[in-house]
């Protein structure tokens, strides 16, 4: 009988029955959590409502509200949750460190600090707003969070990425972006000040369908562009020598699924603004619920678009003044970020 080894690229279908089971209770939960997104709200919405708004037959505000505002937010928390899981995905998996993360490697601080320039420069009247949020903003967040993560990867190339390494590399770099930020704010005026001021909260407030659809054409082109690298992350579990053995060639595996995760990165955080530590939490759920040495990245991302959606409807209704969705994520992803670095403290005593 042939080993699965034996041919690594070729097309399986197989998955864990936990894998499996996982999957679809995470499913079921983000399904839950939509629902309750739309109709839970300052303005109550039911499903005599709802149906009346989908045939057409509603009034203008509860078109407006279900419409214009509860269904992109709820399709945006999705999109960008399931992005920055992926993303966090690819990237423990490539650097092989569990406390690796777009966030914390510098590629958030970077794609942020490109779109607060393009906000606070690129001029923010309502003649070209539509512009920036579509096309501007996204692009420079890209370009902002690949200069990131090469700087990043350059200095790690110096320094290894043992422990806790990559991490303290990343919080340098983020740092070097936090005062251009610092310094962009200062230097904008009062409408631009607000905007970005905004925007660097992390929120879903205020976003509608060009952040859905530019989040979406990037999340399409980046599944696809990842099924043929799906398998040598697979085998990048087993170590750099077996990976090369089999025939990956890591140049090009290392490359395409960085590149990959800093775009999921970048218009996602163009979207919604830095979403704190997502990315970090969503493959530790995916790899603890599966079981498995490596966090699949569907699961990631469903954990992702969970974790967000959750978060912010407890930023919307569990407070009486309404919460930036971004400090949600950091209450929870914070105190989860020192527990693995507890427990990998104590796992190398």
């Amino acid at each position: 009988m042939r080993s699965s080894l034996a041919d690594p690229r070729r097309p399986s279908i197989r998955m864990h029955r936990r894998t499996v089971i996982a999957a679809a209770a995470v499913s079921a939960g983000v399904i839950v959590l939509a629902t309750a997104s739309v109709f839970v709200g300052r303005y109550g919405v039911d499903l005599r409502e709802m149906a009346a708004v989908l045939t057409g037959q509603g009034s203008a505000t509860q078109h407006t509200v279900i419409v214009t505002l509860r269904i992109p937010r709820v399709l945006l928390a999705i999109l960008v949750g399931a992005s920055l899981g992926i993303a966090g995905a690819i990237v423990q998996t490539t650097a092989r460190n569990a406390l690796a993360s777009p966030d914390l490697l510098g590629v958030t601080g970077g794609a942020s600090a490109a779109a607060v320039a393009v906000i606070v420069l690129g001029g923010g009247g309502d003649g070209v707003s539509g512009f920036l949020r579509t096309i501007g903003i996204p692009a420079a967040s890209v370009v902002g969070g690949l200069a990131a993560a090469i700087l990043v990867l350059a200095i790690l190339r110096r320094t290894g990425t043992h422990g806790p390494t990559p991490i303290l590399v990343g919080i340098g770099v983020s740092t070097i972006f936090t005062g251009l930020v610092s310094w962009l704010l200062i230097a904008a005026d009062v409408d631009d000040l607000q905007r970005a001021s905004v925007w660097l909260t992390g929120t879903l407030n205020g976003r509608s369908w060009p952040e859905v659809t530019a989040t979406t054409l990037t999340l399409v082109v980046a599944a696809v562009a990842l099924l043929p690298f799906r398998r040598g992350l697979d085998v990048l579990t087993l170590g750099e020598g077996m990976t090369r053995s089999l025939g990956y060639r890591l140049g090009v595996l290392f490359g395409g699924t960085t590149i990959l995760a800093v775009l999921l990165t970048s218009v996602a955080t163009a979207a919604a603004g830095p979403i704190a530590f997502l990315a970090l939490v969503s493959p530790h759920l995916a790899r603890m619920s599966a079981a498995r040495p490596r966090a699949g990245l569907v699961l990631s991302g469903l954990f992702g678009a969970g974790v967000l959606l959750g978060s912010d409807l407890i930023a919307r209704a569990a407070f009486a003044v309404q919460l930036p969705t971004g400090a949600i994520t950091a209450l929870v992803g914070a105190p989860f970020l020192l527990f693995l670095l507890i427990s990998r403290r104590q796992e190398n005593r």
